[in-house]
């Protein structure tokens, strides 16, 4: 085997808050109809990496079931494969210590390069291209890299080069550097080097942007080198860039192009009917996916499979996830709904002014977003304000939400 793909996609997704209390940040659903994790599936089957390893952790159960035995991704075939990897001694306590735990499964593969991969960042690349890099350059590490802005290189790990590329200084995520050139987190080993390099580093929550990286370039145990990637490529880490990146793909010219057809993002669709609009449906600038019946208006926004809106009803600025039910008369902007909410008439979220962040998560409440969780009942006749947070359990003692509440 040449190359052999393993995928992280044990993140909780903290900064999703809400929308990550039942599924791990690579499971979202994005664009309507996809998961994060459909992105970087589909890069490696049409990369012709039909070897993958998929390394989870934290709630799996949804991942797992979205993926089952690879079909969508035309990986259950007999020269194919795909392996779910739970810890099944400790917990994976890293990036690296997540390999470090699973030398036993690469050695029985014994690829030639390990490509290792983030499962939850929305980009379309073609990793022959890096891996013809790494091959050219005679790397025995190469990392895709990516030029940030000055003031997000806190961010990433950013490194410095030379003129061939060579990597000859990597920090993770500086407060200020002099460089903009950013880990995407996508890194190709030899082999070997991998083994060795993991077995000989001894760290607390072995990482690779922390502890590996730097290490082979300080010692220069390795020659690494930078593939740099120009094309579209975003972390929806955060509930702003979540709701951002979505309503991006609803807009007349996206970066990223759902509907090239010869770099498909594929994903295990639902059988559903198709779209149904009302006499008096308006749908203006919004991805609108299978089963979804609109009465309603719904403008820069993204339904996900089975949504239903009601007459009269607007949702504006907002993506509404799988098989969630708006009443009549409801009115929705700037909010993020997650699967089989059921919200009742002549409720309002997000229409007022007040933008007070979220007492209890300020840093990640603030622009004025309203979350709702999986399975919450809202009754009508509500009126919720903007940086709210509504969990399942909530109870509703009075027909007013502030701005920056939380409701449980």
């Amino acid at each position: 085997m040449e190359t052999l793909a393993l995928i992280l996609a044990g993140g909780k997704g903290t900064r999703l808050d809400v929308l990550s209390e039942k599924r791990s940040k690579p499971a979202m659903p994005f664009a309507g109809k996809f998961r994060i994790i459909d992105f970087t599936l589909s890069n490696c089957v049409q990369s012709g990496i039909y070897d993958i390893a998929i390394l989870t952790q934290y709630l799996p159960l949804s991942l797992n079931k979205h993926i089952g035995s690879g079909k969508p991704w035309d990986l259950d075939r007999r020269d194919s494969s795909v392996t779910l990897l739970q810890p099944h001694t400790n917990w994976y306590m890293g990036t690296a210590d997540a390999v470090l735990k699973n030398l036993e499964y690469l050695a029985r593969k014994n690829p030639k390069y390990v490509l290792i991969l983030s499962g939850d960042h929305i980009y379309k690349m073609d990793y022959r291209k890096m891996i013809q890099t790494h091959k050219e350059k005679g790397a025995l590490l190469t990392i895709a890299t990516q030029r940030v802005k000055p003031e997000e290189v806190s961010r990433f790990g950013i490194m410095s080069i030379n003129s061939n590329n060579e990597i000859i200084e990597f920090e993770e995520k500086p407060k200020v550097s002099d460089s903009n050139l950013a880990s995407m987190g996508i890194y190709l080993f030899d082999f070997k080097l991998l083994k060795k390099v993991l077995e000989e580093t001894i760290a607390e929550n072995l990482d690779f942007g922390k502890h590996v990286i730097p290490k082979l370039i300080k010692t220069t145990q390795a020659s690494v080198y930078a593939h740099e990637f120009n094309d579209y490529w975003m972390d929806v880490g955060t509930l702003d860039a979540y709701l951002d990146a979505n309503l991006a793909m609803a807009q007349t010219y996206t970066e990223l192009d759902l509907y090239d057809p010869t770099w498909k993002v594929y994903t295990k669709s639902e059988d559903l009917p198709p779209v149904k609009a009302g006499s008096k449906a308006i749908i203006q600038d919004s991805l609108v996916s299978n089963g979804c019946i609109i009465e309603g208006t719904v403008i820069n926004s993204v339904l996900s499979p089975g949504v239903r809106v009601g007459k009269g009803s607007i949702v504006k600025d907002s993506v509404i996830l799988n098989d969630t039910i708006i009443g009549n008369d409801v009115k929705i902007t700037q909010s993020i709904i997650d699967k089989e909410v059921i919200i009742g008439g002549h409720t309002e979220i997000g229409f007022v002014d007040d933008m007070t962040p979220n007492k209890e998560k300020p840093d990640v409440l603030h622009t004025g977003i309203t979350v709702v969780e999986k399975q919450s009942i809202i009754p009508g006749n509500m009126k919720i304000g903007k940086n709210v947070r509504i969990f399942k359990t909530a109870t509703f003692d009075r027909k007013v939400i502030e701005s920056g509440e939380t409701i449980r």
